[in-house]
């Protein structure tokens, strides 16, 4: 892995490799598109930076078993290799980007991780029973659930989301989140998690991601919701709202121009790479957070604040 990692002042060598400088905000990756949802990694130039060596795991999820949607890529992808090294076991769920998934699989085993690769798609609600049906055969547990796969399109006015694109919105980050949590609830017991994903847009309103937003807002009232519900049971639910991270959701909803500036409008002033934001999924998985529900966590670079 090829970068150059420092606090405080960070730059990566990819901006050099690819011959970007510039004076107004860090640009983290050059122009680029991908025509269809949610992405393939594997076609994303420069690669997201899905691993921080200098992360060294601590047994803070030993003998943990963890669901992660979308684990097969962008910030799924960084939560398994987190949870990986921190002890846990992981079922990474994903729609069809084999390529992806087999390449995660292939990292995690060579640190000595278990993996099980489980493919389909969350808005039925039969492949949700059938996650948890073999996640219990194979591991006889679930401790975590990271609800994380969601798609995003991008449309300049409400007039142009078709009703299509709507449902498809809804079902994917709304109605898969809620059948798969549905699902494994029953087999959670005192101390163990579940994490959603929202969005720093939910914060701010993305004028070109109106249904996305609808989604991302929603899964802040259902995380609370839902922790309020189950604190009795010592069942701790929390969402994270990331800012922008250089994931395969970005170059298949965004137009190619708008790419090198996702992330400019932080205090920061730059994007971020899915390792980043890998300590924080296991903060909320842990005992580190055990006083710590219903609350979102912002990894925004400070695009949001408060």
């Amino acid at each position: 892995m090829n970068f150059d990692y420092q606090y405080g002042n960070k730059y990566y060598k990819y901006y050099k490799d690819i011959g970007i400088e510039s004076t107004k905000y860090k640009i983290l990756v050059p122009e680029q598109e991908q025509d269809n949802q949610p992405g393939l990694e594997f076609l994303m130039q420069p690669q997201p930076i899905f691993d921080n060596p200098n992360y060294k795991g601590s047994g803070k999820l030993k003998d943990k078993v963890a669901i992660i949607t979308g684990g097969d890529s962008g910030l799924g992808k960084a939560a398994s290799i987190a949870f990986v090294k921190e002890g846990a076991k992981v079922v990474i769920v994903y729609l069809n980007e084999h390529i992806d998934a087999l390449n995660t699989k292939e990292y995690i085993e060579s640190l000595g991780g278990e993996c099980l690769l489980l493919a389909g798609d969350i808005t039925n609600e039969a492949f949700c029973e059938k996650i948890v049906k073999e996640t219990i055969s194979k591991f006889g547990k679930i401790n975590i659930l990271v609800n994380n796969a969601g798609v995003q399109y991008q449309a300049n006015d409400l007039t142009k989301i078709s009703n299509e694109q709507f449902d498809k919105t809804m079902q994917v980050n709304i109605y898969g989140m809620f059948y798969l949590t549905r699902a494994v609830l029953p087999y959670l017991k005192s101390e163990d998690t579940i994490i959603n994903l929202s969005s720093v847009t939910t914060f701010y309103g993305e004028a070109q991601l109106i249904d996305y937003v609808t989604t991302k807002g929603a899964i802040v009232g259902f995380t609370r919701s839902l922790a309020r519900n189950l604190a009795l049971k010592n069942i701790r639910v929390n969402a994270i709202a990331p800012g922008f991270f250089w994931t395969p959701l970005q170059p298949a909803c965004w137009v190619k121009e708008k790419i090198p500036s996702l992330g400019s409008n932080s205090a920061m002033a730059r994007g971020a790479m899915p390792y980043e934001l890998a300590p924080t999924f296991v903060y909320l998985a842990s005992a580190d957070s055990s006083y710590v529900t219903g609350q979102v966590i912002h990894v925004n670079g400070g695009e949001v604040m408060g």
